[in-house]
Order: C-alpha cells, then structure tokens, then sequence
C-alpha cells in the first residue's frame, strides 16, 4: 500500500502487466574503466537486469498513517505440513538461519506461505536458491503479508516505488569505500525501525552478485535476549528509545535526493514482544536508535553501546550468508538485526528489496521459551 501522494506524478506501480518482461536477460555492455574515491580503475557497474536499477524522483508523499496488521504467522499450521512436505531443510547455525530447497516461493499457496512466515519468525531468516521469482510475484507474496513500505528517500525501480534497489554504481563503489573507513557497527539495523509500524518480513534477491564477497550477516534479537542476566532484562524491559530517519534524511539531502516523505521518529519498546511466537527480542540498532528517553543522556548512551555491542559481537547466535545469483533471504526485522558486507570491489552487485510493514511494536511481559 503506497502512501498518498501530493503531486501530479504517477508513483502506482505501472509494468504489472510485463511481470515476466522484468527479470529477462539483458546483455550487459562493455564495461567502462573509471576511477574511485582512492584513484583506484574499477569498472562501471554493469547489471543483467538495468530496468531494475534506481530511479530518484521528485515526488513527495504524506506521512504514513496507521495500518491494519494481522500477522499471517498466527494462521500457520505450527507443523509445517504444507510448506515442507517436499522440503529439504538446512540449519545454518543453531539459533538462527535456515535454508530450504525444492522450493519455488511463487508456487507457494497461502497455507505454505503462513507456514513460511511462521517459520521466518521462528527462525529468523529463511533462504532459498535459484528463484525464478520475478519483481512482480515478489511484491504480490510482500503483500501477502501486509501492505509494502515505500522509502523515504532511497532509489527504486522506475514504476515500481515498492520495491527498494541495493546496487553499486561508480557513485556507490565511492561509498563504499567511504563505509570502509567507518565503524562497522554502524550498518548493523533492522529495516526502517524508525516508523510507527516498522516492517515484519522483507524479502531480498540478489540478481546479480559478485564472484567474492557481499555476504550478509544477521543476529538473532530472540537469543540476544536470552544471554542476558535476568537483572539486567528486567532493568531493559521497562525501556523505550527513540528510533529515528533524520539522519538518514540528512544523508539524502547533502547528495541531492528528494525526501519524498518528512522524516520520522517513534517511540519503541527496547524489548519487543513477537505476535506469532510470544517471544521476547532485543529491539535496538545502531542505524535508527538514538537514545533511551527514560535514562540521562550519559547513562542512554552507556546501556545503548552495551546492547550494541552484544548483538554485534554475538557471534553465537550470528548467522553469515554467502549470496548466489537468484538467491532469496526472507527475514523478520521484529527479531533480527542484519550487516552487508562491502567487501566485493571491483564486482558487481545488484539486488531488490521488498519490505512488509508490521504491527505497532508492544512488550508483554509474559515468558515464553523457545
């Protein structure tokens, strides 16, 4: 569900109709030497599918309002009869990450895909390989599961402001360079947390990935909770803090891109209870929190670098993906955190985000365990 627009452009979705036209193959030209932020020749960013690259248009949107959400994980069989009957299930870690294979996600019927949600909630992140899922059928499952996020200020397809691009360009390997010399617990985040009713599931694929590197990590926020001490959770469970996109807005402004929709902040539970699984997670990112309201400045930033630091160095209860052409990740954003690599100059890598957006983010103080 796209917000309100305030102007005249067309910001509706327009290639419905050349769903299977979107991911065709497209032969790359030649590439293009140029030189990076360190003088460095790396070539032009050449992609299979460029009707898939960003645009930055002009238009502008209202704020969101509030949404209508209901978990499609409430509905699932918790037995997982229908998804993975004909499944093979691969754990990647103990606590987080499952892939499966024999599965194409636009075949699914609705009873697979609740099973599905419900096991990304459970799991965290779920992968699958060699999809033949195109940009159309991604955004109907996204819809499936609720009404889409449409961003701020980041690019999207042309006719398609649902749909989030991540690719490297001769601007972007500038970028990344730059992000190199940066903290790395600076891109850890949970998608847009900033918003009223930050996102459930987002799905990613890959269409066109470097030979060597870009991997993606995420963390588990269900067992970052789970190793604290039982003071320490019950000193947390009675925070907020606020998450904000000014900064990000700002980011945006200084390159020259619209910020199609003013800035945000919200107020979230820095423990958040999960509406399928009832359990607890850890709900704070370096990306979009700022600060602990209830705590003095000092003392928010201290307990902020403490749960910063034990989601980002948690390896136990970390998951690391090695991405392939045509590969998926569905994640839960209410339980996960998650980190790009950038790694991968001078290669080449392009995918598409679509992003579902969730319930107003509650804490019940119940207990209940995996």
């Amino acid at each position: 569900m796209a917000p309100q627009q305030q102007d005249t452009q067309t910001v509706a979705p327009t290639r419905a109709s050349t769903a299977s036209a979107a991911f065709k193959s497209t032969p790359p030209t030649a590439p293009t030497p140029v030189k990076n932020a360190l003088n460095q020749e790396v070539e032009h960013a050449q992609f299979e599918h460029p009707e898939l690259t960003s645009v930055y248009p002009s238009t502008t949107y209202d704020p969101i309002p509030e949404l209508p959400y209901a978990d499609r994980a409430l509905k699932a069989d918790p037995t997982f009869k229908n998804l993975l009957q004909d499944a093979t299930v691969t754990h990647l870690a103990p606590r987080i990450g499952t892939e499966l294979s024999g599965i194409q996600l636009h075949e699914l019927s609705d009873a697979q895909r609740d099973e599905l949600a419900l096991l990304v909630a459970e799991r965290g992140v779920v992968f699958f390989r060699d999809q033949q899922l195109d940009i159309d059928q991604q955004l109907e499952l996204g819809r499936y599961y609720g009404p889409l996020h449409v961003h701020q200020n980041l690019g999207h397809p042309e006719g398609y402001p649902e749909v989030l691009v991540v690719e490297n360009s001769v601007e972007g390997s500038e970028r990344i360079l730059r992000r190199q010399a940066f903290d790395p617990d600076n891109v850890w985040h949970s998608d847009v947390s900033n918003e009223r009713q930050p996102p459930s599931y987002t799905s990613f694929k890959v269409l066109t990935n470097p030979p060597v590197g870009g991997d993606t990590l995420w963390a588990s926020g269900y067992e970052a909770y789970e190793r604290l001490t039982p003071l320490f959770k019950s000193f947390i469970e009675g925070l907020t803090a606020i998450h904000s996109s000014k900064s990000q807005a700002e980011r945006a402004d200084r390159r020259g891109h619209t910020i199609r929709r003013p800035p945000v902040e919200f107020e979230h539970p820095v423990v958040r209870t999960h509406p399928a699984t009832g359990r607890k997670a850890l709900y704070v990112n370096p990306a979009f929190t700022t600060r602990i309201p209830q705590l003095s400045s000092r003392e928010s930033d201290a307990v902020l670098k403490l749960l910063y630091k034990h989601i980002t160095e948690g390896h136990e209860f970390q998951v690391r993906f090695r991405w392939t052409k045509n590969a998926v990740a569905i994640w839960d954003n209410r339980v996960t955190a998650h980190y790009a690599t950038f790694d991968y100059l001078p290669g080449n890598r392009h995918a598409v985000r679509v992003t579902t957006q969730g319930e107003i983010p509650f804490f019940d103080g119940g207990e209940k365990k995996p």
